[in-house]
């Protein structure tokens, strides 16, 4: 990791520390590459019987206790009484004025292998890098100075790790577009964010003789960021809705089989989540390699209430955790958050209103922009609870509004009318399919929330509760008009969804399999579909965004960025 540090220090945080990780076209490439010395695992002779001919030995693990350094060594060659380390690496070297040398970070991870060689009692005066883009083999000499600095660098890394405290975003740096963490680290983004917290230069300070306070380096502003995060994932969701399916494992594919023996194969790779609805099986050794990939396993009732979700370890960011504790027990800090969530939840209430319904009804509007005002003055959560509820009324008294279709049930009423929101059970189809969504929708931010790192049951705006994911909650609070809602009113006047695909028993109305599978697909074109964040100037899918609304609530917490950025759309 010391390559990392020398690298980034922010990625070295990341992955050392956090223990995150993700791959990209250059990574997979490069593991792919790596693949020879990492799998044939070798014994180094000890120094004192090393033979004088040649000999290679890969994959060679050794540790230094004096420096606190355990090197994973790709080649060693002996020869002569002296050996020299082998890093294989997946690019090309740099090129200066005096010719080809390896990149600085690889010469202090080249380094570092070298002292944990002598102090196990081996010879060591120069090393060798492979680059396998340009098939070069580098020379690296280990001056007095690469020494220094290598053993400064562990040191100071070691003091970082220890420290638990993020280092800053590189600034517009050409590191970031390549690396494989850009998502995660959203470097320019909280840089932009992060400026929002310098303060003008106090005039006053010259009276007193000191200097202003010199500008930092030029930061990015809202607005003016590369977009370094991909629009979209390649994997998608995996929705199993027909009882009495069977889900197996074979190689790298899921074996999906219904009760007719008919069977259907899915690449693992295409899936970032699977959802079991009702009565379907999974094996443990598809579990089991789902869990190593890092895909969630998501349980529903065969009406779409959420159950649970299986995982692997990949909750491993005990500092952001903590601090999300310290913070939920700071009534200030949690109205604060409470107070940005509902008014941008309120506004964005009154953006599809405005989109959508057939005559926007304009004193409603105002009413919901007064609303969103007093939700940014909420004196307590119970204040905001009310004034949450009140603007709740008013767009769903209006929703109705946005429904284009007329489309007669049996007893000759529109089948999609729709007065009020009601819930457990919905009594219409449009509280149906609003329930459904909702639920999905605290299913994919529970699973961001633990992808980043949070405990998805401790919230700000909703309390605590036995079972309930309350900061999903809290985060899906201004996407529920923007994903569900419109996710609703397309199946609707799309006619994806239609009167035979529901049922209605003891005053309840539930969707068919098929209707579920309909507006499955009408969830995930929405989630799926691109928008503008308003800060950021880029286009991102709804799916990626809530990942990176999550990510942005981390730097919050960690105290890299002053506010919390609610996303609103106009």
């Amino acid at each position: 990791m010391l390559n990392e540090y020398v690298y980034c220090p922010r990625l070295f945080f990341y992955e050392w520390v956090e223990g995150l990780f993700r791959d990209n076209a250059d990574t997979v490439e490069g593991r792919w590459q790596h693949r020879r010395v990492d799998t044939e695992a070798g014994q180094l002779p000890p120094p004192e019987e090393l033979p004088p001919e040649l000999v290679k030995t890969r994959s060679i693990t050794l540790a230094s206790d004096r420096l606190r350094l355990i090197a994973r060594i790709d080649l060693v060659e002996a020869e002569g009484g002296r050996v020299y380390p082998v890093d294989y690496k997946h690019g090309a070297p740099a090129k200066t004025d005096s010719g080809i040398e390896a990149w600085w970070p690889d010469q202090v991870q080249l380094c570092a292998q070298a002292l944990v060689l002598r102090d196990n009692g081996y010879t060591v005066e120069e090393g060798f890098i492979w680059y396998a883009k340009s098939r070069q083999r580098v020379r690296v000499r280990f001056s007095q100075e690469l020494l220094d600095r290598t053993v400064r660098a562990a040191e100071q890394a070691l003091a970082l790790a220890r420290g638990g405290k993020i280092p800053p975003p590189l600034l517009d740096s050409p590191k970031c577009p390549g690396c494989s963490l850009v998502g995660i680290c959203l470097p320019d983004e909280t840089s932009a964010l992060m400026s929002l917290l310098e303060p003008a230069v106090d005039p006053q300070l010259s009276l007193f003789g000191e200097p202003p306070e010199p500008a930092p380096e030029s930061r990015p502003r809202p607005g003016q960021i590369r977009r370094l995060v991909a629009s979209r994932d390649d994997a998608k969701p995996l929705y199993l809705n027909t009882q009495g399916l069977y889900v197996g494992k074979s190689s790298n594919v899921l074996r999906i089989r219904d009760r007719d023996g008919a069977e259907q194969e899915i690449r693992i790779l295409d899936i970032c989540q699977v959802n079991l609805f009702g009565n379907v099986q999974i094996s443990t050794q598809a579990v089991h390699t789902l869990c190593e990939a890092g895909i969630p396993i998501c349980y529903f009732s065969q009406g779409g209430w959420f159950y649970g979700i299986t995982s692997g370890m990949n909750t491993k960011n005990v500092f952001l955790r903590r601090a999300q504790f310290r913070m939920a027990d700071e009534p200030r800090f949690a109205l604060s958050l409470a107070q940005t969530l509902v008014a941008g939840k309120i506004r964005n209430q009154r953006t599809m209103l405005q989109r959508n319904h057939i005559e926007p009804p304009g004193l409603v509007l105002a009413q919901l922009k007064d609303l969103a005002e007093c939700a940014e003055k909420a004196r307590d959560l119970d204040e905001l609870l009310g004034i949450e509820g009140q603007a709740a009324r008013l767009y769903f008294a209006n929703f109705a509004g946005m429904i284009k279709v007329n489309e007669l049930g049996v007893d000759g009423e529109r089948l999609f009318q729709f007065n009020q929101r009601n819930r457990r059970p919905p009594r219409d189809p449009i509280n149906a399919l609003l329930s459904l969504g909702y639920s999905l929708l605290t299913k994919d931010l529970t699973i961001t929330c633990y992808a980043v790192g949070f405990d998805p049951f401790i919230g700000f705006y909703h309390q605590p509760r036995f079972g309930r994911p309350a900061l999903a909650l809290d985060l899906m609070e201004p996407f529920r008009p923007l994903i569900v809602d419109s996710a609703v009113l397309s199946a609707v006047n799309m006619k994806m969804v239609t009167g035979e695909h529901f049922v209605s028993a003891g005053g309840a109305v539930a969707l068919t399999p098929e209707g579920r599978k309909n507006f499955f697909r009408a969830y995930e074109l929405r989630m799926d579909s691109l928008v503008t964040h308003p800060l950021f100037d880029y286009r991102v899918s709804y799916r990626r965004l809530l990942e990176i609304q999550a990510r942005l609530l981390a730097r919050l917490l960690d105290g890299e960025i002053p506010r919390y950025p609610v996303f609103t759309t106009r």
